[in-house]
């Protein structure tokens, strides 16, 4: 008598080999499948429903890795934290069970019928789960042109510190240059960082990500070059010591050292080319490096005479002290752009933060949302994301909008996008 048939389970895993560690495909999945150690993002096959949303927040394509299984075989959560690459596919018979337990190559599994490719199409559209495609006059982003096999070397050709020697912030303008090597990055893109070294289990330190703080043409037109901004992490976000590995790296190199460069990384989270598009853009410490590309590009643009949409900046800090470019900020002009201040740690005041500043201006604000060339970016602390849109909740409803149905509205026509850490 033949046994029956195995099931066969269409598995879900990441490849550790490329996977940058950036958190994206966990903080996306609807059903918590994915979580990880110190070493690796792993999928319980058990909680994932194939549902596909994570398939294009990664920036790698490391999370768009596959093996057809027997189902009672299927890799444990245990066995995907040892792994350092992707096992190969195991043949299977016809009847659905292992031929001879061979293995017949790593990579994506072949042969993938359309209606998953119809899937995947359709998820990295959708502009659900949080993430926006980009807008509809985005330049083309290049992506992953640099691996961690083969990476671009950039010369740090400057590192200026932001902040006053007696904040309690230690924030670097880092300057790269790339020489004769093709490296092209959009404003809001971001790349990643190999520090030398290793960690405590032996292991090449995982890559980390910046985003970039300077404009297309480079922090200098006319010299392949970018900036980053980078705060040097002693602390964690409870206030526990802890030595931050990429940043300390970043915030002690000279003139002249040499880093090595991935990337680069990031399709969504890109300006408008069309002229007549305006910006909100909300933005805590560091994660004004996308702001500041986005607005460095404008103001060349708008000192070359040219007619741009409205700039809308709310930018929070816990003083004038530790917030990075506050000098060059204030002396923008003012038909430039409108910028906003919040400092929540300044003696004698109250403390306010960029939703404070978001509910002050609501009327301008609720203008700007109505408007279907706005385009709101939001980049910081993942602690603000919840005060942000409840000011958006308020704001919206004094002002005859609902936030709750515009807000999927604008996620799907490439006008909301959200990077927060």
């Amino acid at each position: 008598m033949n046994a029956a048939p195995a099931t066969i389970l269409r598995q879900h895993l990441i490849d550790p080999e490329i996977c940058i560690r950036c958190n994206t495909c966990e903080e996306t999945c609807p059903v918590d499948a994915i979580s990880h150690d110190s070493r690796n993002y792993v999928i319980d096959a058990a909680k994932c429903k194939l549902c596909y949303n994570c398939i294009s927040p990664c920036p790698t394509g490391a999370i768009d890795s596959w093996r057809n299984m027997p189902a009672d075989r299927a890799y444990p959560i245990a066995e995907q934290l040892l792994w350092d690459s992707l096992p190969g596919q195991i043949a299977l018979d016809q009847g659905g069970t292992t031929g001879a337990g061979t293995e017949v190559g790593a990579g994506n599994t072949a042969g993938e019928t359309p209606a998953d490719v119809a899937q995947i199409a359709a998820a990295s559209t959708a502009g659900q789960g949080g993430t926006a495609p980009p807008p509809w006059s985005a330049a083309h982003p290049y992506v992953n042109l640099y691996g961690i096999h083969q990476p671009a070397v950039a010369t740090v050709s400057g590192n200026f510190r932001l902040t006053a020697e007696d904040a309690s912030s230690d924030i670097r303008h880092i300057v790269l240059d790339f020489g004769n090597a093709s490296f092209p990055v959009l404003e809001g893109q971001t790349i990643g960082i190999l520090p030398p070294g290793l960690d405590a289990n032996g292991k090449p330190h995982h890559v980390r990500l910046y985003s970039v703080a300077s404009p297309r043409e480079g922090e200098r037109p006319k010299y392949n070059n970018l900036s980053l901004t980078v705060k040097r992490v002693t602390e964690d976000h409870e206030g526990k010591a802890a030595h931050g590995i990429g940043s300390n790296y970043l915030c002690d190199l000279k003139k002249g050292d040499k880093v090595n460069v991935v990337g680069p990384y990031g399709t969504s989270f890109l300006m408008p080319n069309h002229p007549g598009s305006h910006l909100l853009m909300i933005c805590t410490g560091t994660g004004s490096a996308p702001m500041r590309a986005m607005t460095e590009r404008r103001r060349r643009k708008f000192s070359a005479g040219e007619s741009l949409g409205k700039q809308m900046l709310f930018f929070g800090a816990r003083s004038s002290g530790e917030l990075p470019y506050f000098g060059p900020l204030t002396k923008l002009p003012k038909e430039f752009i409108d910028i906003n201040f919040g400092f929540s740690r300044v003696p004698g005041e109250p403390k306010r933060y960029v939703q404070d500043l978001l509910r002050e201006r609501g009327e301008d604000v609720a203008r700007l949302l109505k408007d279907e060339n706005t385009y709101v970016y939001i980049c910081g602390l993942k602690g603000m994301e919840k005060g942000v849109e409840e000011a958006f909740t308020a704001l919206c409803q004094a002002n005859g909008l609902d936030w709750n149905s515009l807000r999927p509205q604008m996620l799907q026509q490439g006008r909301y996008h959200v990077e927060t850490y």
